[in-house]
């Protein structure tokens, strides 16, 4: 247990410097930023409670939103995220999975793994920007602004799991 917390806690870390250093830094034809930190909660197991991916995506959101300067609004896209992850994994694994059942290429199958990742990172790069924008004043802005986001966001998260899968065979 405190292994993985541990380990939880550094990917987190890991994921949010990359946010800081690397992909604030992004913003492809002045629109595209991607969002990557999402990744952390893609591959929280199934058995975990409800309680603790919450505040994991809470904590995650929250340190993302203090080095980036928007207030609230990593912290608010990512415990909605975390919200809806558990649910829609479980709507995605078969009945007969274990119960440390952990998402991913090999476990779900690539295009189910790749359905979970589109609709997590879809949820999360929407809310993320209609809390940025607050408004439809610029309405093509913001639509162009989270379609481009959502597309660099949902390649590097599939990009991440290759790598993660390369990585633990």
């Amino acid at each position: 247990m405190l292994l993985t917390s541990l380990q939880r806690l550094l990917w987190m870390l890991v994921l949010v410097a990359a946010q800081l250093l690397v992909f604030n830094h992004i913003h492809l034809f002045g629109y595209a930023t991607p969002l990557p930190f999402v990744y952390f909660l893609l591959r929280f197991p199934l058995n975990t409670e409800r309680w603790s991916i919450l505040l994991w995506g809470f904590v995650c959101g929250l340190l993302t939103d203090i080095i980036s300067l928007t207030p609230g609004i990593g912290s608010a896209a990512m415990t909605m995220t975390a919200f809806v992850q558990p649910l829609l994994l479980n709507l995605m694994v078969p009945k007969d999975a274990v119960e440390d059942f952990r998402p991913g290429y090999r476990t779900l199958g690539f295009w189910p793994y790749v359905y979970y990742v589109t609709q997590l990172t879809f949820l999360f790069t929407l809310i993320y920007f209609l809390l940025l924008s607050f408004s439809f004043h610029h309405f093509l802005d913001f639509i162009i602004s989270f379609v481009s986001s959502w597309a660099l966001t949902l390649l590097l998260c599939l990009i991440f799991e290759g790598f993660h899968k390369k990585g633990h065979e």
